[in-house]
């Protein structure tokens, strides 16, 4: 397993951002294994509470997906299964992009 550390002793707004110790975390080979290793860590061993605010963004996380059952007409399955085909992408991965093309449309 792969290994990045992260070292936070960067200057901010009124103040320094120093961290108790050095974070070193894995590349992970799914979102399951990622998920277990946060839900084990402790951050208070890495950061005061004073380091954390509202609003901070970790663009390199997972991105987290969740089951759903949704009720669809036979026909509308099996047109959208054979668009996938010949698109050559998984029919469920081509209705999450339809739909999220008409979410962006509205």
């Amino acid at each position: 397993m792969n290994k990045q550390s992260f070292s936070l002793n960067k200057a901010k707004k009124g103040g320094e951002f120093i961290m108790k110790k050095q974070l070193v975390v894995p590349k992970f080979k799914s979102e399951a294994e990622e998920a277990e290793f946060w839900a084990k860590l402790d951050l208070s061993q890495y950061f005061e509470p004073s380091d954390f605010k509202r609003g901070m963004v970790f663009p390199s996380l997972m991105k987290t997906k969740r089951l759903i059952s949704i009720r669809l007409p036979e026909q509308l399955l099996l047109k959208v299964k054979v668009e996938a085909s010949k698109l050559q992408v998984p029919y469920q991965r081509l209705i999450q992009k339809y739909i999220e093309r008409g979410v962006r449309s509205n």
